[in-house]
């Protein structure tokens, strides 16, 4: 499905940089590989001078999958300060459609790790690193179809402006496209999704350091900020993900506390709901959309309010796991019936052709949205020993990705005709 005349496009085939890549990386560390022996043959060849651009960008990857985030970071700078461009591995030897993901200089969560939604699709990825003060390639990469990966975070701001300013000029088809994906942080979730019947999302508010601490004093009081606010809230550091600094804070003391423990200057505070189930036990849902439909990607149960996947210890429970079979067998029957009106609103408000939503019920039974975000890992890497119910729907989520790039490519090859 190769779309032709890539050089009257403006299209070239420009030098990639091969690399291991995201998703093959993450397995291995998922799966319990140690990753040292590979990190440090890396540096031998970096200290040799022997290092490739993609070798450095895996380099990058490791140094942050080991914990080492600072260092991986100054890696990622000197890498993509002389090459953005790079391949990722593809299960086809001669594929069939090339995607060119846009993303921003990070850490590892700030892009969409599309790597997991293509990997056995045998279409080929380029990923193109969009740095301020360093034009985009003219002619840019040969592709079929762009995908922003960018986030809505303050690190990719720059690279979403630079996109943003050729995105109506771009002689593919972009998904998407930075002005939709800037309506993403919290802040401004709320605000774009306010209003919808069944849909319940606390407002989120962004304070600074100083205000927090009048709060912990009692010299400001959190209706002085925002007319929703009130204790118990829940505080994070902005630009935090997977739960770094997140906490729920009863009162003006427990602010002091948790500002004696966090560095930050900025923080998102919004008021604490208890989503609880009649068991006690909280559960919270994510969501995948694609192409405009929604999709179930996972279900976790935990007796606590701060749930992540990996902190619910599904593997360690059947009855959980049983309970996330049924969500993900009955979802289009059950789940996306019971919230149809409310995900359609929202789906139709974001307006993204691909994003996740981090959802649970409150007690009225209306969705409860805690994020939605164009980041988030959707991935096939659980043991399909203990979730065999998950291939199949991962697979479904996959090739529904991989469809819609087919499809828009075609539809833009036949306009263009």
């Amino acid at each position: 499905m190769k779309l032709e005349c890539a050089e009257a496009a403006g299209l070239a085939r420009n030098p990639c940089a091969d690399r291991i890549g995201f998703a093959k990386l993450t397995t291995m560390a998922f799966g319990g590989t140690d990753l040292r022996p590979l990190r440090d043959e890396l540096i031998s060849k970096v200290a040799g001078g022997t290092a490739g651009a993609g070798e450095g960008l895996d380099l990058s990857l490791i140094a942050q999958l080991l914990g080492d985030k600072q260092t991986g970071i100054a890696i990622q700078a000197e890498v993509l300060a002389f090459h953005q461009l790079f391949r990722s591995p593809c299960s086809a030897e001669k594929p069939k459609l090339r995607v060119l993901a846009l993303a921003a200089a990070i850490d590892m969560g700030g892009n969409t790790p599309i790597e997991f939604l293509l990997e056995e699709s045998g279409i080929e990825l380029l990923t193109l690193y969009v740095i301020a003060g360093i034009e985009l390639p003219v002619p840019l990469p040969d592709h079929d179809v762009a995908i922003v990966i960018a986030s809505d975070s303050d690190e990719c701001r720059d690279a979403l402006r630079i996109i943003d300013r050729v995105a109506a000029r771009w002689p593919r088809p972009m998904l998407n496209p930075p002005r939709l994906v800037c309506n993403l942080d919290r802040d401004k979730l709320h605000q774009l999704l306010r209003g919808i019947e069944g849909l319940d999302i606390p407002a989120t508010v962004g304070v600074t350091r100083a205000q927090l601490s009048e709060v912990a004093q009692s010299n400001l009081l959190f209706a002085d900020i925002a007319a929703e606010l009130r204790f118990p809230i829940i505080a994070r550091p902005r630009g935090s993900h997977a739960g770094v600094g997140l906490a729920k804070l009863d009162d003006g003391a427990a602010i002091g506390r948790y500002l004696a423990e966090r560095p930050e200057q900025e923080f998102f505070v919004s008021r604490f709901v208890d989503y609880a189930d009649d068991d006690g036990l909280f559960r919270k849902y994510r969501v995948v959309v694609v192409d405009g439909r929604p999709y179930a990607c996972h279900m976790a149960i935990a007796d606590r309010w701060d749930i992540w996947y990996l902190n619910a210890d599904m593997a360690f429970n059947e009855s959980k796991r049983r309970e996330e079979e049924d969500f993900m067998r009955s979802f289009d029957s059950a789940f996306a019936v019971r919230h149809r009106n409310a995900l359609a609103a929202m789906i139709d408000r974001v307006g993204l052709d691909y994003f996740t939503i981090d959802c649970a019920e409150n007690k009225r039974g209306e969705l409860l949205i805690f994020e939605a975000d164009n980041t988030a890992v959707v991935h096939n890497m659980d043991s399909p020993e203990v979730f065999p119910y998950k291939p199949p729907q991962m697979r479904a989520i996959f090739e529904a990705f991989a469809a819609m790039l087919y499809r828009r490519a075609r539809d833009s090859r036949e306009h263009a005709a």
